[in-house]
């Protein structure tokens, strides 16, 4: 009983459904975002921390991603962590922290 799991199906439109293991990684990446951006549109927090989620993500869905991010930060306030061009524009303000000496980080706005 300790090592049961949960088995998630999901349906991607225009798939049929199945496993969330047979998804892929910029599948699974995405039902996980709007898994977690439904919980925070029904019940908005003050603010949200996001981590490389978009890292799995392709070009098409970066755009859909930068919506809701614009559309969430009207509730909440949103630290994102990302490596991604396409959204470095998608933040009010945005800050790149950069490392020119070992050890070092400085601030570029």
């Amino acid at each position: 009983m300790l090592e049961t799991g949960v088995d998630i199906d999901i349906q991607i439109p225009g798939k049929k459904a199945q496993n969330i293991s047979l998804l892929s990684g910029g599948e699974k990446s995405l039902s996980a975002i709007a898994l977690i951006f439904a919980i925070i549109l029904y019940r908005p927090t003050p603010y949200l921390i996001l981590d490389e989620v978009d890292a799995a993500l392709d070009d098409a869905n970066i755009l859909l991603f930068n919506r809701l991010i614009k559309d969430i930060s009207t509730s909440s306030q949103i630290v994102m962590i990302t490596h991604n061009k396409a959204d470095h524009g998608s933040g009010q303000p945005s800050f790149g922290v950069t490392m020119q000496h070992h050890g070092i980080s400085t601030i570029v706005p």
